[in-house]
């Protein structure tokens, strides 16, 4: 199926293995979306730093080195999102995170990604606007991630979770989601919920992403797959964003909370 295939392979374990309960602790928001996205198998993160989503990128950081895992600091939000493009175009789950300036200029790149149908888990932590604005929290991008996501018929799953408990929960969430649909899933909290600390406990399991069908892998059973979002035939384009309405329209019906 084009769409509705989780991570292929997938498993689960146990994120204790002795079974003891690690109890509540104390969190920022910015840290629960990176301990979730870390639980839910990300091992791979692209980003430029930016106020106030910085902690999360420097937690990712410091722990992804020691999990086998890959950290890129990339020159710029636009090359970020390729990156991002190239690592879900070969099946696995890739994170960033930004703030509302950054997240502008990644908008062309997301666009790419839902017209191949590339997954990817966005996290805007947004700032004061217009323009570079300030440093101070504001909630202004919801129109852009719900309304005006890219060019053309760009649409996108957006979580909005309320504390640190829900950023962790909702971001492991965002993984499946986004290979669920195959399509980019945003993660939007305003400054003070990026910087907030709450009490949360950790998940009792940790996902193990396997590879699907789909992946540009480069291997024998991959080797005819193809991710691209040109499709000059106008027909061709016609009948590809008829697929994707249709595909918007399950994510409306299925996933609104």
């Amino acid at each position: 199926a084009r769409a509705g295939e989780r991570y292929a392979g997938v498993k689960t374990v146990a994120a204790d293995p002795k079974g003891v309960d690690a109890g509540p602790h104390f969190m920022d928001g910015d840290h629960a979306l990176a301990e979730g996205g870390l639980a839910a198998g990300c091992r791979f993160f692209a980003g430029y730093p930016i106020t106030p989503s910085t902690e999360g990128a420097e937690l990712m950081a410091a722990l992804l080195p020691k999990l086998h895992g890959v950290f890129l600091q990339a020159v710029s939000e636009v090359a970020t999102v390729n990156m991002m493009y190239g690592c879900g175009g070969s099946g696995l789950p890739s994170m960033t995170f930004t703030s509302s300036p950054g997240f502008s200029l990644m908008l062309e790149g997301i666009s790419y990604m839902v017209g191949a149908e590339i997954p990817g888990v966005f996290v805007n932590i947004m700032r004061g606007g217009p323009g570079l604005g300030n440093i101070g929290p504001e909630q202004g991008d919801l129109k852009l991630a719900c309304r005006g996501l890219g060019h053309g018929n760009t649409h996108a799953i957006v979580l909005a979770p309320a504390n640190p408990q829900e950023m962790l929960d909702l971001t492991m969430e965002a993984f499946d989601l986004a290979f669920r649909y195959r399509n980019p899933v945003v993660l939007v909290g305003d400054g003070y919920l990026g910087q907030v600390t709450g009490r949360g406990r950790l998940p009792d399991h940790l996902v193990e992403p396997g590879l699907p069908a789909w992946a540009v892998w480069g291997d024998r059973a991959h080797r005819r797959n193809l991710m691209s979002s040109t499709l000059l035939d106008e027909t061709d384009l016609e009948a590809h964003n008829e697929h994707l309405n249709a595909k918007y329209a399950r994510m409306t019906a299925l996933e609104q909370r």
